[in-house]
């Protein structure tokens, strides 16, 4: 580009010296004979030839001068390595537009802008072409990003809008077709059918689950063990059910590696396992669920013991630790750090009580004060009352739920319901139901919507 400047530049200055030079009064050229002859057809004297030769060389020395003047201009102006910014070349170039003004010539003072114009033009363009490959955000020159692509690039992404939750825990829930023959011919689906679908309208589901579902192992010494079948886990699944706590004394009744795969087939049937896992970190890590806006967690823990090997330990299955206050909070707490709410569903207490024991009520009001909105619990085969502590609901014991009808206290039962609203605040209550008959619990009353039934107080 500066060689096809300064040969602009000797053109125009050669065009320039040849019009002035070629100007002179009463002279044409003879472009055949390259002879000058007057106007007249006189040719002039010696002395007037003399003087316009000395008046065009003058002239066009000026002119080659002040040629010579600009190309040295434009050669500093473009010259190699380079590093002045936008502001010196302004001034290079306000100081030779100054100087082709100073040279009193107007032709050339409108030349200058232009020609300054042109080495403005290239300089941007290479600069283009140059960082053509080069990435927009490591590229200092780089216009930065305005207008609707920077809204795009720093408003961070737009969170739900919670909803409100309802969330239904149960009590012992068992599908082993040999404790209740029922489902051999009624099926699985007999265990679900009397629920008015409560399990499919709400948002989560909880149940106790009292068995092993595996076909390995073998039945540990002991009065009752119970083997669920695995085919029943769809059924349950299909039914509404979204977890299962298998931290019970009946999750390894058929063994350690049963109570492993158990938690490997029911996560297969799509239901989450809390409460139990190959070591003590993994038995107490809760489930997540991100519904309504809500992320909820979901800790199962085990409070009846037949023996000390069925707690989880770091190197040996089992279940979540259901007694120790502290290793309690501490899961608690963990859970509360990455979720919204928080659920608890233990199995504690003492088998056919009616009210929860003290000891019990201080590990539930620990469990709240670490962060659990709500608990569930189950075991005493026997259906307790629901409390609340700050605010936040626990169903002490939710008694039995699928389970032989043994006797009318045994078969008297409820769903806990909780609602938790968009603004964070929580109410719950005890949805009556009755077991009819083996294995097949239904709701007392006309469920109408969460909470909601005629009558109800």
């Amino acid at each position: 580009m500066p060689t096809q400047i300064t040969l602009l530049v000797l053109i125009r200055c050669w065009i320039r010296l040849r019009i002035v030079g070629d100007d002179k009064p009463g002279l044409e050229h003879n472009y055949t004979s390259h002879e000058a002859t007057s106007s007249d057809g006189k040719e002039p004297g010696p002395t007037g030839l003399h003087k316009w030769a000395l008046i065009s060389s003058g002239v066009r020395l000026g002119f080659l001068m002040a040629g010579l003047t600009l190309i040295g201009l434009v050669a500093w102006a473009v010259r190699p390595g380079d590093t002045s910014d936008g502001d010196e070349s302004a001034i290079a170039a306000g100081e030779s537009d100054e100087e082709s003004s100073s040279n009193g010539n107007d032709d050339e003072s409108q030349t200058t802008p232009s020609i300054q114009s042109e080495l403005a033009e290239p300089s941007t363009s290479e600069a283009a072409s140059d960082d053509d490959d080069t990435d927009a955000s490591t590229n200092p020159a780089a216009p930065p990003t305005t207008g609707d692509d920077a809204d795009s690039l720093d408003e961070p992404p737009t969170e739900q809008e919670r909803g409100r939750l309802v969330i239904n825990g149960t009590g012992d829930t068992n599908l082993d077709p040999n404790y209740i023959p029922a489902f051999n011919s009624s099926g699985y689906e007999h265990a679900f059918s009397g629920l008015q679908d409560l399990f499919i309208k709400d948002d989560l589901t909880i149940v106790n689950f009292e068995c092993s579902a595996s076909d390995i192992g073998a039945p540990v010494p002991k009065t009752f063990t119970f083997n669920c079948d695995i085919d029943a886990l769809p059924v349950m699944k299909a039914s509404g059910v979204e977890v299962a706590n298998l931290a019970n004394n009946h999750g390894a009744d058929w063994g350690p590696e049963a109570l492993l795969d158990s938690k490997k087939n029911v996560a297969a049937a799509g239901i989450a396992p809390v409460g139990v896992g190959a070591n003590a970190d993994e038995a107490h890590e809760p489930s997540i669920f991100e519904i309504n806006g809500w992320k909820v967690a979901v800790i199962g823990f085990g409070g009846v013991v037949p023996a000390a090997s069925w707690l989880a330990t770091d190197t040996n299955p089992g279940m979540a630790d259901g007694d120790t206050i502290p290793t309690m909070v501490a899961a608690v707490e963990a859970a509360d750090e990455v979720a919204d709410l928080v659920i608890v569903t233990i199995h504690w207490g003492v088998e056919l009580d009616t009210l929860p024991r003290p000891e019990d009520i201080a590990r539930a009001e620990a469990m709240i004060d670490a962060g659990a909105d709500a608990i569930f619990g189950h075991h005493p085969h026997r259906l307790q009352p629901m409390d609340f502590y700050k605010d936040r609901p626990i169903a002490w014991s939710l008694g039995n739920f699928v389970w032989p009808r043994l006797s009318d206290a045994g078969a008297t039962s409820a769903i806990a319901q909780v609602i938790v609203e968009p603004d964070g605040s929580i109410d719950a209550c005890m949805v009556p139901v009755f077991i009819e008959s083996h294995g097949h619990p239904v709701v007392q009353v006309d469920h109408t919507g969460p909470c909601q039934w005629p009558g109800k107080e």
